[in-house]
């Protein structure tokens, strides 16, 4: 009996994991663990969950069923989910962070995860890969670190071996849109419903098979859609420096024009042409000089070719994503080896002047309000334990300085045309 466990039930656990698990038919069992009650208590009662998808031109319902569920707080639960981890070959964590790996003690992810593992040394359970889906650059390896602390020394080794931690790179957009009345709910009596878009090209790191140990030598992936890359950073900057820095990008730009669903974006194609020109001219040409030879995305072609696929879904309109979520937690996305400021100093480094994603830059602190005389104040402030090289720091601020004049000047105009 194949078994899929998740932890965390939000869109992505839900819309990409468990989905792909039920569609892929290679699974008889299906379980996720969460901690919010009143899912729990819904989903355990239809004994299915129903998720929507964005098509580009439609939205689609996918009713996933059985599924079992448990709340790991509850003593009983917590039993059958280390039973259910014991038992299974493929495993998810899609949690709100990776400091939540830890969060709970006994209860834990982590501690949960590691009596699971050691159950599965006592019924010789399969080998089992466990996919780290949280937005972190080194989630997989931080998960290990936390499954490791919870096992005893006597064990920790032989456990681990039981298992892979893998990266992923998860460039599908999804939510619980406000805008749900005519969506399916998650379960009959909520009135929360969750919308992903279709996509589900899904780099991982790529398993290690070992020919000299036959459960590996053996083992084959029941999510067939996924794609192992031998080496998964080239394609982790890409998502960062390029899909989000060019999301971004039009998130705040989008907010500047009054816009509050990214698809709202169509209305004004030189704003799209704009976001495209920075993600294929400055993050592009930064990943192409980087990773040439890696694969074909980084080339000229093959980042145009990302760009404008990922524009058309940005913009989909059957995903229903929003400015306030896209451009949310913007000091964030404002540190110094982040989306926007991260491909800045990429660009700069292979001799490309970054004027596009300073632009974002300005928006984005607009958007904190932020004066635009104490902006070099705030990303000083921001950037303060990570700054690499004080040049680098001034070449970085003299751009969004300039970048700030533009966009008052655009302001004031009225929002012309930005191409």
């Amino acid at each position: 009996m194949a078994t899929f466990v998740g932890f965390g039930f939000g869109p992505i656990q839900a819309g990409l994991f468990l989905a792909e698990a039920f569609a892929s038919g290679n699974f008889d069992r299906l379980v996720v663990a969460e901690i919010a009650p009143e899912m729990v208590a819904a989903v355990r009662q239809a004994g299915s969950f129903t998720v929507n998808i964005g098509h580009a031109d439609r939205i689609s319902a996918l009713t996933v069923t059985p599924v079992e569920i448990y709340n790991p707080v509850e003593a009983a639960d917590q039993a059958q989910l280390i039973e259910a981890v014991a038992q299974a070959s493929e495993l998810a964590t899609a949690l709100p962070s990776v400091a939540t790996y830890t969060a709970g003690g006994n209860n834990s992810v982590a501690a949960i995860l590691a009596q699971g593992l050691l159950r599965k040394l006592e019924i010789d359970g399969p080998p089992a890969v466990i996919y780290a889906g949280e937005n972190h650059t080194r989630a997989a390896e931080l998960l290990t670190e936390a499954v490791s602390a919870a096992l005893p020394d006597e064990l920790r080794k032989t456990a681990l071996q039981r298992a892979q931690f893998l990266d992923t790179i998860i460039g599908k957009m999804s939510g619980a849109p406000e805008e749900a009345a005519d969506l399916q709910p998650v379960a009959p009596g909520l009135a929360r419903a969750f919308l992903v878009e279709a996509f589900n090209r899904i780099a991982i790191t790529q398993i290690r098979r070992p020919a000299d140990d036959p459960r590996w030598r053996n083992f084959r992936r029941g999510i067939e859609v996924f794609i192992e890359q031998p080496d998964l950073a080239p394609f982790a900057e890409a998502k960062l420096y390029c899909h989000n820095a060019g999301h971004a990008l039009a998130a705040y730009l989008a907010h500047q024009l009054g816009f509050r669903r990214i698809d709202e974006l169509r209305q004004r194609p030189d704003a799209l042409d704009y976001v495209r020109a920075a993600m294929v001219e400055e993050s592009g040409a930064a990943l192409c000089a980087r990773f040439a030879g890696v694969d074909p995305l980084f080339t000229p072609q093959g980042m145009r070719a990302y760009s404008d696929e990922l524009i058309e879904r940005m913009t989909n309109p059957f995903v229903r994503d929003t400015v306030a979520r896209v451009g949310r937690d913007p000091a964030r996305k404002l540190g110094w080896d982040d989306r926007l400021v991260g491909a800045m100093r990429r660009a700069i480094t292979v001799g490309v002047t970054p004027q596009r994603y300073a632009f974002g830059v300005a928006c984005a602190l607009a958007w904190l309000e932020v004066p635009p005389q104490q902006a070099a104040v705030y990303l000083r402030e921001v950037w303060r334990s990570d700054i690499s090289s004080a040049d680098e720091q001034e070449a970085v601020l003299a751009l969004v300085d300039d970048a700030i004049h533009r966009l008052l000047r655009w302001i004031d105009q009225n929002f012309p045309s930005l191409v």
